[in-house]
């Protein structure tokens, strides 16, 4: 959100940006259900805008979040088109002009954007692109972090002896691994990285223990594409990267693992506990 707020900013020359995420998407104390907590405020010059719950249909926030599409006002206090619940602390920024976009993902409204001038005058359409563009900024993070809490759930579950758990639980660590490099948040990153790790020794932790093999991450994220029978291309595709690349970092894991076929190596980096 902070970062899409400061592209918003640069886009459109508007000198405030702020925003947040509706309770679904991580719910604030005391934050009710469908209501937005702006959260993040860039370029303010006070705090009155910090922490104010809109809610669906209450001023102009609350009405693109009801629509479920971008509006604009001109002059905030004045405008006969919203209602005026956040009067006095838009007063209290000195916010005239002000523009909010909802940031959506899957047709449900997961937050909102707003820009805004300290003087009355009309937003053009450059100022609408660039907030939407920052608004999709946020979709696509959302959309990873929701793919990542659901695969973290499956590693979550409790894992048997049997065959068919553990191909799911591999198949969500080798998705982990490639989801990683997209995160933004650096605690949801730190903690899938952490499961993955977990995950890894879970299969044999004695055997673990007793083969230390350094691999790099990213010839750790190449195995683990491997061990799912990705292609070099494939795996490329999977994690941004060109199929030479992923060879060289397959070569080079294969190496380190003593094994000369894509199979031996995948096998001895889950007797080294890289791979669960």
């Amino acid at each position: 959100m902070r970062a899409a707020l400061v592209r918003l900013r640069r886009g459109t020359g508007l000198p405030v940006a702020f925003g947040g995420l509706t309770a679904g998407a991580g719910r604030a104390a005391g934050q009710a259900a469908g209501q937005v907590r702006i959260a993040e405020l860039s370029g303010a010059a006070t705090h009155a805008l910090r922490g104010l719950g809109v809610a669906a249909g209450s001023g102009l926030g609350g009405k693109a979040l009801s629509l479920a599409r971008a509006c604009a006002v001109t002059d905030y206090q004045g405008s006969r088109h919203i209602s005026h619940e956040y009067d006095a602390a838009v007063a209290a920024e000195g916010l005239h002009s002000v523009l909010a976009v909802p940031v959506v993902v899957r047709r449900r409204v997961r937050g909102v954007l707003y820009g805004a001038l300290r003087t009355a005058r009309p937003l053009g359409d450059r100022a609408l692109d660039a907030a939407m563009a920052a608004a999709r900024d946020v979709e696509q993070a959302l959309v990873v972090r929701d793919e990542v809490q659901s695969l973290l759930a499956v590693t979550r579950a409790p894992v048997t002896e049997d065959g068919g758990a553990w191909e799911a639980v591999r198949e969500a660590h080798g998705a982990l691994r490639a989801l990683a490099p997209k995160l933004v948040d650096p605690e949801l990153r730190s903690e899938l990285l952490a499961v993955c790790g977990t995950l890894a020794v879970a299969s044999d932790p004695v055997r673990a223990a007793e083969a230390p093999v350094t691999l790099t991450p990213r010839e750790v994220d190449v195995l683990a594409c491997v061990a799912s029978g990705a292609t070099n291309a494939g795996a490329g595709e999977r994690l941004g990267l060109r199929p030479e690349t992923v060879k060289g970092y397959l070569r080079s894991a294969m190496r380190k693992l003593g094994t000369h076929t894509r199979g031996e190596a995948v096998v001895a980096a889950r007797r080294a506990g890289i791979l669960p």
